[in-house]
């Protein structure tokens, strides 16, 4: 745990990423509160990630000022919807392109 100075104003620190409970350490180490509109047991949240904050990281706020987190995106934004069937599908090679033989890594594919 990092111990801050007592200054009056401090600045956020960067909580987008990080799970529930490095997210509330790296609060209190900075000197804010935390606040999850979107989850009411939030003091009871371990291994959920972070995905959007306000304020932004680095902005100057009083110490001791709420940070909201939220920890699913709203309707309509982010997320990774749906991916399956992707068409069109992808050109042939890549992955499924084997050399014949093995041997000179700079062999011409065929």
């Amino acid at each position: 745990m990092r111990i801050t100075r007592k200054t009056p104003e401090v600045r956020v620190p960067k909580l987008v990423g990080l799970m529930a409970v490095d997210a509330r350490e790296a609060a209190e180490a900075q000197g804010v509160l935390l606040a999850a509109p979107d989850r009411p047991d939030f003091h009871l949240i371990v291994v959920d990630y972070v995905v959007r904050q306000y304020p932004l990281p680095g902005v100057e706020v009083p110490r001791g000022a709420v940070v909201t987190v939220w920890f699913d995106f709203g309707d309509g934004e982010g997320g990774g919807g749906v991916r399956e069937p992707r068409l069109p599908r992808p050109p042939r090679g890549g992955m499924e392109r084997e050399l014949d033989q093995p041997g000179d890594a700079f062999q011409p594919i065929r």
